[in-house]
């Protein structure tokens, strides 16, 4: 027991003063939560331990929190008018990645041909856990490449199940394909008119029941029963965890629900997720890495390499050449399914233990180094082509005498309309990709940066700037925005939205000329029409 708690907590020390050290260099937290599970694996000889297979199991289901809240933002009628980018191209990613990659380790590396076809389609499949989670943080996610993106990797889950069972046949040999094929075709078929009949009527009564309760506990009881009740039904016949809570969040999608339960599983997924990056980090075997190194980093450049340029053929059939590129670079990684793949595959003898552990040393790497590849998307995609989003880079605009609208939300938005209406200059500046997308569909000059940074305040001109107009709701980006511009200028006339007097207090040492209190505004502006229709009345 005390040799447990001493794990649990060196587990959360390393990872939290990792992720703090990681945070400030700006990298992703993901490679924290990795490299902790290699430090506690070593240190307490946890290689052989049957422990892991629990803890691999909690993991898992931090993809499966992760599928659910995909599901949620894809509800039946936005799948529909995805099929051809889910299906069209996830076949063609899918089939000529694992093609090129198995000619590659069939005559090149002289592998036997069972082993190249497991490794073939395992390699073939991308990161679900990191490239999602990016595209949903960083609001990507509803962008173009974004979307074509999200499909490739929900189909790359669905054929997760024809690789499980092919590796099934392989190693069976009492069952035939034909009957492997039947049997997964019935238990498919069962699962969806189950989830699309039963199940959603048993999901929507069982959300309105707990919302009526309005105990919030409760609420999330139920949410947390769906996730994992529709997982493990989806498991008992023969699929993935994930497919079971993906199907689930496509139904409580369609429904008044959706918001209020994703916001409610957010921080149980992030969680979860930091447990199976954990479990990542216990697979690296660090003697045996050590001494392959260099193998190991050649297979990777190779199938980065194989599977970019699928992906960037692929996506310039029918999109521009930055969207393809960003797209290729967000899907050339391998997967976490490959674990499961080349698991099954060792067990059933069909590949070398030596081999096995290889081909997962190579997963895990590319998982390692995927962040700092999706993170940096913009800035690689730069090197190949010059877009209007390229965060932080922006071409110097020719202005003068020009406001400066940092946000779009809302606010910014009835702000870039009002000064449109006044034939004011100005332009947006927003790190939400999303909004920039959208500004620039309204005909605005909007880009997507931190104004924070200097070669953004030098290419927006805030020297030049009549003002620069703060819309944004954090207080710390606020000041951290103030501080930078008052430090380029110190004279700028900076006009900030505030929500409360403890934020101005916040802000009061900062020489920013004009505070707008919102709730005051608006008090202010409904007193004044009240008494408006007073006098009115007295009047008449």
């Amino acid at each position: 027991m005390e040799t447990i708690l001493l794990i649990i907590f060196l587990s959360l020390a390393i990872s939290t003063v990792l992720n703090i050290i990681l945070k400030k260099l700006s990298m992703s937290h993901i490679i924290g939560y990795i490299i902790t599970g290699t430090l506690i694996t070593f240190i307490f000889d946890l290689s052989n331990s049957s422990d892991l297979h629990i803890l691999e199991l909690i993991g898992e289901f931090g993809i499966v929190f992760l599928m659910f809240t995909i599901g949620l933002e894809m509800p039946f009628n936005k799948l529909k008018r995805m099929k051809e980018i889910l299906f069209v191209n996830g076949v063609f990613q899918v089939g000529v990645s694992a093609l090129i990659i198995f000619l590659a380790s069939r005559f090149i590396f002289s592998i036997d041909t069972v082993s190249s076809i497991i490794i073939a389609l395992a390699f073939s499949l991308s990161s679900t856990a990191i490239v999602l989670t990016y595209l949903k943080q960083s609001k990507d996610i509803h962008t173009p490449y974004g979307e074509r993106s999200t499909a490739i990797l929900v189909f790359q889950d669905l054929a997760v199940i024809p690789i499980l069972l092919l590796i099934s046949f392989l190693a069976n040999d009492t069952l035939s394909l034909s009957e492997i094929l039947i049997n997964t075709f019935l238990s498919a078929l069962l699962v969806i008119l189950f989830m699309f009949t039963i199940g959603k009527k048993l999901l929507e009564w069982l959300l309105k029941f707990a919302s009526q309760t309005r105990l919030e506990e409760l609420f999330l009881a139920s949410v947390l029963s769906i996730v994992i009740g529709t997982s493990i039904f989806a498991h008992y016949l023969g699929f993935t965890y994930s497919l079971g809570a993906f199907i689930a969040g496509m139904i409580i999608a369609e429904t008044k629900y959706h918001i209020k339960v994703e916001s409610d599983i957010a921080s149980y997924k992030d969680l979860l997720l930091g447990a199976f990056f954990f479990s990542v980090g216990t697979k690296i075997d660090l003697p045996f890495l050590l001494s392959n190194i260099h193998y190991v980093f050649l297979v990777f450049i190779m199938v980065l390499i194989i599977k970019a340029f699928v992906v960037y053929i692929l996506m310039r059939r029918k999109s521009n050449k930055s969207d393809a590129i960003k797209s290729a670079l967000a899907l050339c990684q391998i997967g976490e399914f490959s674990f499961a793949v080349f698991a099954l595959a060792s067990n059933d003898n069909l590949l070398d233990k030596e081999l096995s552990n290889f081909l997962i040393l190579v997963t895990v790497i590319s998982m390692i180094i995927t962040p700092f590849i999706i993170n940096n998307i913009y800035k690689l995609a730069s090197y190949f082509v010059v877009e209007f989003y390229e965060s932080d880079k922006i071409t110097p605009i020719n202005k003068k005498n020009h406001t400066i609208i940092c946000g779009y939300s809302i606010l910014g938005r009835i702000i870039a309309h009002q000064l449109k209406r006044k034939k004011r200059s100005f332009v947006i500046i927003s790190d939400n990709l999303k909004h920039v997308v959208l500004a620039r569909r309204n005909g605005y000059l909007a880009y997507f940066g931190h104004l924070e940074k200097l070669p953004v305040l030098e290419s927006l001109k805030v020297d030049e700037a009549s003002d620069i107009i703060i819309t944004l709701s954090s207080v710390n980006e606020k000041k951290l925005i103030c501080e930078a511009v008052l430090n380029f200028k110190s004279d700028a006339n900076l006009i900030v939205k505030i929500d409360s007097l403890d934020e101005k207090k916040e802000l009061k040492e900062l020489n920013i000329k004009y505070f707008v209190h919102s709730q005051l505004e608006t008090a202010n502006l409904m007193i004044e029409k009240s008494l408006s229709f007073q006098e009115k009345k007295e009047q008449n």
